[in-house]
């Protein structure tokens, strides 16, 4: 049970860091493509989409796209590293008790 519970937190471990890897590369290509337009938005227009959606994507119309998927990427890799975060936790919660 212990070794099976390790080798569960080495491999999520190993997922965690595979999946912060992609979505950075992805999420700076997207930055990048953004900052090279001269795209302008603040961190609480990334979390709020009512705000993203009546201030920055009506400013940049044709960049709705870009602006649409670099928000999403952001959220869903908060969201993956949050989960894989609490599964982490669980884990090792449950090693330290069986220990």
């Amino acid at each position: 049970m212990y070794t099976i519970l390790v080798i569960i937190m080495i491999s999520l471990m190993a997922a965690l860091l595979f999946v912060n890897l992609y979505f950075r590369i992805r999420v700076l290509k997207l930055y990048r493509k953004l900052l090279s337009n001269r795209i302008e938005f603040t961190v609480t227009d990334i979390f709020d989409r009512e705000a993203l959606e009546n201030e920055v994507l009506p400013r940049y119309p044709q960049h709705q796209d870009d602006i649409n998927s670099f928000v999403n990427h952001i959220r869903f890799s908060i969201r993956c590293a949050m989960a894989m975060i609490v599964i982490i936790s669980a884990f090792g919660a449950v090693l330290m008790w069986y220990r």
